[in-house]
């Protein structure tokens, strides 16, 4: 019975797909890449990152080189954020 039980399991864990890993770059809320901040309340032209972040430094390299700030946003929707936090760089 064990057997079969274990053997199941074995079987759905190499039958599901992978995911992808990755750092939570973002303790509470959205990764967002926003250009325009209105007093860390309100967003203006936010988006996902356009790659998927490995890290927040990455985070925030992908969100530079599309011109806007690495955010972590409670309320993101249709291109609005609101409750948006600032993304600092880790130290080396």
């Amino acid at each position: 019975m064990r057997f079969s039980i274990v053997l199941a399991f074995a079987i759905a864990a190499i039958a599901a797909p992978l995911e992808e890993r990755q750092t939570a770059i973002c303790t509470s809320g959205t990764a967002q890449c926003c250009a325009t901040d209105v007093l860390n309340l309100a967003d203006l032209d936010c988006a996902n990152p356009p790659t998927t972040p490995t890290t927040i430094d990455n985070f925030i390299d992908i969100c530079t080189a599309e011109g806007q700030q690495a955010k972590c946003c409670l309320l993101p929707v249709l291109g609005q954020a609101l409750i948006c936090s600032d993304v600092n760089p880790t130290a080396a």
